[in-house]
This record gives C-alpha cells, structure tokens and sequence, in this order.
C-alpha cells in the first residue's frame, strides 16, 4: 500500500485527488491550513478514510515534521492561494504561500527523503501574456498577475531541485480546471450559481468583467489522473494539460443560461470593477506530449461540464429553497 500526501485537500483538487487515491488502495493524508473557519465540505464524505493534519505552507518546521510523520510514498502540493483577484489584493501573502511555499515543501522532502515523488501544481495563467497558440512546455512565460508571477517561482524551483538533488519533481501546467466543487468566486461557478438563481427566481441579474476573455476549460476529475499518471513514469518531467480548445466567458455564459432555457443577453451585465487590471486574453493549451507519454486525455467536454455545474448547483439552490421553507 502506498502513502500519499495532499496539501490543500479541503479544495476542489485535492478532494478529487483523495478520491482517486483511495479508489487506487493508496493511504492519504491530507494536510489542512489552521483556521478560524475550516471548510470540509468537499471532503466529508472521506472523514473517516483519510488522515487530516494540520500544516502550513508558510511554516517550515510544520512541514518537515508532517513529512516525518506521514512518511508518504509521494506529495501532492495543490495548496496555494489560488485566487488571482486576491492576488492583487494579497501579492505578498499570494508570494509567500504559493510561491515561496514551494521551496518550503522541496526543502522538508530533500532533508527528510529525497526518494518522496513530488507533483507541483503550476497552472497557465504562467503563460499569461501569451508568446504562442496554443501553450505547450517550451513556451516562454509571461504572468499577467502576483498570482502568475507565483506560481512561474514555484515551477521553476521545482525544476532546479529536480536538477539540482535528482528528486522525483514533476510540474503539471494544468490549465482551467472546473467542477461542482469550484468555489464560488471562481467565473465558472459564479455564473453556473447565477444561472440557478436567475432560473429560481432568487436573482434577476450576474454582473461580469470581460466577456471576451478566453479559457481552456476542462474537468477537475479528469485532470488529477493526469496529476498522478506523473508520479508513476520512470522519469520526472513536465507536463501541460488541456482540453486543447478554447472558450470565451460569453460562450459560458450562454451554455449555463441556455441550459436552463434562459436568454442571457437580458441578465448579464458588464461591469467595470470585475475586469483585471491586466487581463489574459486567450489561453489554449497543446497536451500533445501528455498524451502521448502519459496516455491520457479528457473525457468531458466543455459543453458537459457546464451542464454537469448548472445541475449541481439547481440541486443546491432547491434543497436551500427547501430548508428555507421548512422553517416556515
């Protein structure tokens, strides 16, 4: 039985990841971040299959001694402070944890046992600013936010201790990754969630940035197999995964409207203070090499996907309907 370790298992990535790792026979581990407010939501059906500890990205010794603790097969570092808004808000903190956290985790694995497979959770907005469509490994990258910037360190840290020490170390350049679990303040959510009201009768109206951003969306579920097919190669490398196709905010908009049999031309509004201060026009991604090398590829379209969301939070909006009227 393997021994693996998820930093930031109360999110949408590592709840999915625990999932997987259970069904592969594996101990988990999960390492939680100390707060007043802890949400376990995503994970509370797992509360009695999983080890729950307290760590700190920002705290040295309270990795170290998690690792020694745990004495994990391989490390799944998907903590960060993910939210690029708040990055602008927080760009030390967004450095600190996101960044600097990194090194911290190399750091605790390289002392306590460098033979400990390491994923590294990167992420497209590195590519920010785009130098070529679509995306690939080679790609030069431009970050276009403290977040970006962040996690830009945090890859290429994790490079260098890979050539540096021989540790397992891979970086997986997951580009948007959306499921029922995202978080609400993330666009996909905030508009499935919108939709939902508006379909309700709970809200009349979902005001947006820029509609003609573009993202390549995919499937959370699908891509933490990715995340893990990395840590089972014979070698460490890195690797972009995508969908390969790209979608504007306004083509999710209407799929999420639409689905609910909804016009969104008379809900949605554009307003100023949702637009970045510098803004990632067009991301896509060329997965071509993890397809080829780590035999995957995604299963849910784009068009599934919003479905799949706008579903899940009808579901979530009636049940509270429910409750509220109960009360009653």
């Amino acid at each position: 039985m393997k021994t693996a370790l998820i930093t930031g298992i109360t999110g949408q990535d590592g709840s999915y990841m625990a999932e997987l790792l259970l069904e592969k026979g594996y101990k988990v581990w999960g390492m939680h971040r100390r707060t007043s407010t802890i949400n376990f939501d995503r994970i509370s059906h797992l509360a009695d299959k999983i080890n729950l500890v307290q760590g700190d990205l920002l705290d040295q010794n309270s990795i170290h001694n998690l690792i020694e603790e745990a004495q994990p097969d391989e490390i799944f570092n998907l903590a960060a402070q993910s939210f690029v808004p708040t990055s602008w808000s927080q760009p030390l903190l967004t450095g600190e944890i996101t960044g600097l956290g990194v090194t911290r985790m190399l750091e605790a694995i390289r002392t306590v046992n460098p033979k400990i497979r390491f994923y590294q959770a990167s992420t497209s907005e590195m590519f920010g600013k785009v130098r070529e469509v679509p995306q690939r490994e080679t790609t030069p990258f431009y970050p276009r936010s403290p977040y970006g910037v962040s996690k830009v360190y945090g890859h290429w840290i994790t490079i260098n201790y890979r050539e540096s020490y021989k540790l397992f170390a891979c970086s997986g350049i997951l580009f948007n990754h959306e499921s029922p679990r995202r978080g609400l303040e993330f666009v996909t959510r905030k508009v499935t969630n919108a939709a939902a009201r508006i379909k309700l009768g709970l809200a009349n109206e979902l005001r947006m940035g820029n509609l003609d951003a573009k993202r390549d969306w995919g499937y959370a579920k699908d891509y933490v197999e990715a995340m893990w097919l990395m840590l089972q190669q014979d070698d460490p490398d890195d690797y972009v995964v995508a969908t390969g196709e790209t979608h504007s905010v306004r083509d999710l908009v209407e799929a999420a409207f639409s689905h609910l049999g909804l016009d969104w031309e008379k809900y949605v509004k554009v307003d100023q203070q949702f637009v970045r201060p510098a803004e990632v026009d067009l991301l896509v991604g060329d997965s071509s090499k993890a397809r080829k090398k780590l035999g995957w590829q995604p299963k849910v379209t784009f068009r599934e996907l919003v479905k799949i969301m706008v579903e899940a939070d009808m579901k979530r909006q009636e049940e509270a309907l429910g409750k509220t009227a109960s009360v009653y």
